[in-house]
């Protein structure tokens, strides 16, 4: 379930409006474009930026191995990835007065982003971290993420000292027309984690990458 400020419900209707909003902002070039309202992207990007594995599907991973283990709530604030690399901070994002999701700064190519008003990581539901690609100055945090494989670790550091490890179930491309609301902001009956970030083809007209990467985990 995803929440909004002051953990107020909203119809479905919304959800689905903001879980786009959360999509594109994972990208630089929507970050860009469509938020700070500039009028293109300049450089394309790298080749390897926009080539996607042909193992990661267009349909929701399945669980593999299910647990009904929990952690009690706490901020995270560093993500490590020891498979593609990873070894970032994480910064508290929430919603902007106009309900857009807001996102990491582009500047800080190695940070992640928490969306705070769903789930820490750990607790119960879908804990979802969001990473720019790249920008055009270079790669950002979450550039090699589509080169996870099922059962690669992710480890969330918290701030009562505790870390929460997860194990990669796959990951899913999705097209940005067709983001998968519920698969990764709906109800879970066990502690998930959900890292979003851009790929697939690149628009150099609109300045988006076409796709969303997600990676599906859960809570070793």
């Amino acid at each position: 379930m995803l929440y909004l400020a002051r953990h107020s419900r909203k119809p479905l209707g919304r959800w689905a409006l903001l879980t786009a909003l959360v999509a594109a902002a994972a990208c630089f070039t929507s970050v860009i474009v469509v938020v700070l309202g500039l009028a293109s992207h300049g450089p394309e990007p790298p080749p390897q930026a926009s080539t996607i594995p042909a193992a990661i599907k267009t349909t929701v991973p399945k669980l593999t191995v299910k647990t009904d283990r929990y952690m009690k709530r706490s901020i995270p604030v560093r993500l490590r990835i020891p498979a593609i690399g990873v070894n970032a901070p994480v910064t508290e994002v929430g919603l902007n007065s106009n309900d857009t999701v807001q996102v990491p700064p582009l500047d800080n190519h190695n940070l992640a982003g928490w969306y705070k008003y769903g789930p820490a990581p750990g607790q119960k539901g879908p804990s979802v971290i969001l990473g720019h690609v790249d920008s055009v100055t270079g790669a950002s945090v979450f550039f090699d993420l589509k080169d996870l494989r099922k059962g690669d670790k992710i480890y969330v550091k918290l701030t009562d000292g505790k870390t929460a490890t997860f194990v990669v179930d796959g990951l899913q491309r999705v097209s940005k027309t067709a983001f998968p609301t519920k698969d990764v902001y709906g109800t879970l009956g066990y502690a998930g984690l959900r890292l979003i970030t851009c790929g697939g083809a690149f628009d150099a007209t609109t300045g988006h990458y076409e796709d969303n990467i997600i990676v599906y985990a859960h809570l070793e």
